[in-house]
């Protein structure tokens, strides 16, 4: 049996006249807890970077990113230190819509064939694997937009997203059961964002504990439970996420790579990723050279 994180519900409203919701967020870093809606949400982030925490996994998100996410998917944006002492300002357009905003069976016509097989995938998360300034002029224009204008476009952005396929990613998450336990969720929050912040350095599980009020070993147990990983497995996680990005978009080397990810033995580090990825940190950077990120599989 399977125990998963306790989430924090977030209810959306339609704005005054509008069947769906348009929001702009800018912020010193990105702040919203994890949590999931009981509507689609259709991201992007013009700028910031970091880690997503969605369901049981953990990726890379940066500048011009676009993701889709299915009602009752638990999610988590957190900046990556490194974005946080740049001081720029972290940019995020956010589209809620329900699936029946236009009707209940609005989405059944045949012309929506496509649209429909790209919200039933959206269950799972969907990540944009490429750029795309056409959605992003979408993403912008919107937040100026209103009534039918609003409503064209996006219609417009989703049919343009389900024409895209081949670019879309599955994050693949496991769904986390629905549980309306705030404390839970935020308890189990500050402790990731504190491995996300620390994770170059040596997370300490005490310290987490400490985070979330707990003892080590309840704090251990508490921790497995929830993330389906024990505390070293989990940093581990988010160091080779780190080095995915580095590897696919930096070009430095090995051993460069393993010291920013907080490693500090090659050889550990190399046996750490194959665990994680199937290949090592070289398979890897030859498989993505100019490519994008790949998620993450399992760890086993």
């Amino acid at each position: 049996m399977q125990h998963h994180l306790k989430s924090v519900y977030q209810h959306q409203s339609g704005t005054a006249g509008m069947s769906f919701i348009v929001r702009e967020y800018l912020q010193p870093h990105f702040n919203s807890p994890y949590h999931f809606h009981d509507a689609y949400e259709l991201i992007m982030i013009p700028k910031s970077h970091g880690k997503l925490y969605a369901g049981t996994k953990i990726l890379n998100f940066t500048d011009g990113e676009i993701f889709l996410f299915g009602p009752g998917l638990a999610h988590c944006f957190l900046n990556d230190r490194s974005f946080k002492e740049t001081g720029e300002t972290a940019h995020a357009v956010v589209i809620f819509f329900k699936e029946d905003f236009l009707g209940k069976t609005f989405f059944e016509r045949a012309e929506l064939a496509n649209i429909r097989a790209l919200l039933q995938a959206s269950s799972l998360g969907l990540k944009l694997n490429i750029l795309d300034s056409q959605l992003a002029k979408g993403f912008h224009r919107i937040t100026q937009s209103k009534g039918m204008e609003a409503l064209l476009l996006l219609l417009q952005m989703l049919h343009r997203l389900s024409d895209m396929r081949e670019h879309l990613i599955s994050i693949d998450s496991v769904i986390p059961k629905v549980r309306h336990e705030q404390g839970d969720a935020e308890r189990l929050e500050k402790v990731i964002r504190y491995i996300i912040d620390h994770f170059k350095e040596e997370p300490d599980s005490k310290e987490a504990a400490s985070i979330a009020c707990m003892n080590e070993a309840a704090f251990c147990r508490y921790f497995k439970r929830r993330t389906e990983k024990t505390f070293s497995q989990f940093v581990n996680y988010v160091r080779v996420t780190h080095a995915t990005n580095l590897l696919a978009k930096e070009n430095w080397n090995i051993a460069s790579i393993c010291f920013e990810c907080g490693y500090r033995n090659i050889s550990y580090f190399n046996r750490q990723f194959k665990g994680i990825m199937g290949v090592t940190p070289m398979e890897y950077r030859s498989n993505h050279v100019g490519a994008a990120e790949t998620l993450l599989g399992e760890i086993a």
